[in-house]
């Protein structure tokens, strides 16, 4: 599964923004705002750092989504969002990408596109627990089982934003660390090989036959 490391063309880094008192005006980082505009140093509040994070997310996932079965690391995304929106914050982001995450999938649900979100996957392959959490407002439906739902969503993002697609159209695909762990587990509970719900071979999700129509 391919994982993008940021959109195209990007040639900035995160780092790049940090103030220093280099006679230029701006203040020293430790002077800085927890967050802040990288212009002018000024404070931004929570909401609006999150606002404009997930504003800035939209292009970048759409981006990783014109290739399938592409997905791209919070970490990747919270960094580029950042340099993107220019406004940065001191706080590590895993505190705050989940929540910037829901911002993304509230606005699909409103235009009625498939969930953005679903791209996004933490470095065990996972969508973390903010994803249900953000379905079920955004939608008013708890999935029954996030990572399916959100191999679902992921398709239809594929779909929408023209990737290529594999003959048959493809299907929903749990990412590899996500089907390793759920084939160990069922191995290890001696389910047989028709009650999991991917493929070991190419972690496509499987249907009621059990039977691989991409490995047949």
């Amino acid at each position: 599964m391919d994982s993008a490391d940021g959109h195209e063309g990007e040639a900035r880094s995160l780092g790049t923004l940090v103030h220093d008192d280099d006679g230029t005006g701006a203040p020293p980082a430790a002077e800085l705002p927890p967050i802040h505009r990288v212009s002018d140093g000024s404070e931004v509040s929570g909401p609006d750092s999150r606002r404009a994070w997930a504003d800035a997310a939209r292009p970048i996932l759409e981006g990783v989504a014109g290739t399938y079965n592409a997905t791209i690391l919070d970490a990747t995304l919270a960094e580029q969002v950042q340099v993107d929106s220019g406004v940065v914050s001191r706080q590590l982001s895993r505190y705050w990408i989940a929540k910037v995450m829901g911002l993304v999938a509230a606005d699909c649900a409103g235009r009625d596109e498939p969930m953005l979100s679903a791209l996004c996957i933490r470095t065990d392959g996972s969508t973390g627990g903010g994803y249900a959490d953000a379905v079920t407002k955004a939608r008013g439906e708890a999935p029954e089982d996030a990572e399916v739902h959100a191999a679902a969503e992921r398709l239809a993002c594929y779909q929408r934003m023209g990737a290529a697609m594999p003959n048959g159209g493809g299907r929903p695909t749990l990412t590899p660390e996500v089907a390793a762990r759920r084939h160990r587990a069922r191995s290890a509970r001696g389910e047989p090989e028709f009650a999991r719900t991917t493929c070991p071979t190419c972690f496509m999700v499987l249907p009621h036959t059990g039977q691989c129509d991409e490995c047949e």
